[in-house]
């Protein structure tokens, strides 16, 4: 019992390290969603730490806590940095994600979402495209702007935010999407549009975090993916591959289950068949006998193709015999004789009924009318009946 439970555990572990990344507390598209609906940099932080939404499920230094995430900016020209950073002790910080807004020469705006390095893997971008112009980007290039630093930090946050326990994720997942606008389209990319921002980030990047725990990189973590986009396509052939094996087996136990019952109707029709015992041997020998008897007569004529005569006589011998064979002759006769003939006595009369037999009744067809007016006395004289 105690080995079985040893494996157990070490089955659930196992479950565990391969279904779960610490990426999957905290989705892009949301923050994507949310920055779209931010009026300014404040107001998207509060967003992100708002306990009644929950965007984020971070707990990066393991205290039963989701961790705060604080905004600081950094702007060159026309491009702006907006950095993510999880305050996970004092003076302890640890970068989640960079936003890299950017306008180019005919007032467009780009804007890209890029997922930190070391959280989800190199590369790891979502462009969101918005369905209406943010409110903040009206704010980004007005002469008397000035780049936002939070002036949160571990101890002292603002007012509205306090400590909630961490999800599960798959509850998580589950949450987080309804915080995500649909409207909006989230185009992933490998490459980052601005240079510029690519540059400022490089020096104002914190990874307190990933120092402590050089070994739990997403590299580290994931062996087979580079970042967190080729981890959900390999999730989802997983779970298609699975749902395949399932609908494999659901299949071989419904052939089973069809084989079983077959099986069963059959043995129920030979426990039937027994059961009825001699009634259904005779009907059987009673339906197989004329097919025997037909197969006979065939081959007593000798001939391939029996004529209409034979096909008439087998059929008069296999099938109701008294209904087809003496009316036929009696009408023959009664119409056949004439005047004189129907005074004679009652011995012709038995005579002539008497006389037709099955190997006359084909020639007697054959013959025209009045020939057998004037062979008819002939057959059933006998000779001295007429005479007399």
């Amino acid at each position: 019992m105690f080995l079985s439970a040893d494996a157990f555990a070490q089955d659930i572990t196992t479950v565990r390290a391969n279904n779960s990344d610490i990426s999957d507390n905290l989705d892009l598209k949301a923050v994507a969603s949310i920055f779209g609906d931010s009026s300014d940099l404040e107001d998207f932080e509060r967003r992100l730490n708002n306990p009644e939404t929950q965007i984020s499920n971070l707990d990066l230094n393991g205290d039963n806590r989701v961790d705060y995430l604080r905004v600081i900016e950094a702007n060159q020209d026309n491009t702006h940095l907006i950095i993510i950073q999880a305050v996970l002790g004092a003076d302890t910080f640890q970068d989640v994600a960079t936003i890299e807004v950017e306008r180019d020469r005919n007032n467009n705006v780009q804007v890209q979402v890029v997922g930190d390095v070391y959280m989800y893997g190199s590369n790891y971008i979502y462009e969101p495209v918005y369905v209406y112009r943010p409110a903040i980007f009206d704010i980004f290039w007005v002469s008397s702007y000035r780049p936002y630093y939070s002036p949160w930090y571990w101890g002292y946050y603002p007012t509205y935010y306090s400590y909630w326990a961490p999800y599960p994720v798959y509850r998580y997942r589950h949450h987080v999407h309804t915080y995500i606008n649909p409207r909006n389209t989230y185009v992933y990319a490998n490459t980052r549009r601005s240079s510029r921002a690519a540059a400022l980030y490089s020096s104002r990047r914190q990874n307190d975090y990933e120092r402590l725990h050089p070994n739990t990189s997403f590299s580290s973590r994931n062996d087979n993916v580079n970042n967190r986009y080729a981890l959900e396509q390999s999730r989802g052939n997983s779970r298609n591959s699975t749902r395949a094996n399932r609908g494999a087996g659901s299949a071989t136990r419904s052939s089973f289950t069809n084989a079983s019952r077959s099986n069963n109707v059959s043995r129920s029709n030979i426990n039937t068949v027994k059961k009825s015992g001699t009634s259904v041997r005779s009907a059987n020998n009673d339906n197989a006998a004329p097919r025997t008897r037909s197969s006979q007569t065939v081959r007593n004529t000798g001939t391939a193709t029996p004529s209409r005569s034979n096909r008439s006589s087998n059929t008069m011998r296999t099938s109701e015999p008294v209904r087809t064979q003496t009316p036929q002759p009696a009408k023959i006769e009664r119409s056949a004789p004439s005047r004189s003939m129907q005074q004679q006595s009652t011995p012709l009369r038995s005579s002539t009924i008497s006389t037709p037999s099955r190997s006359s009744a084909p020639s007697m067809r054959s013959i025209p009318a009045p020939a057998r007016q004037n062979s008819a006395p002939a057959r059933s004289s006998g000779g001295n009946s007429r005479r007399g």
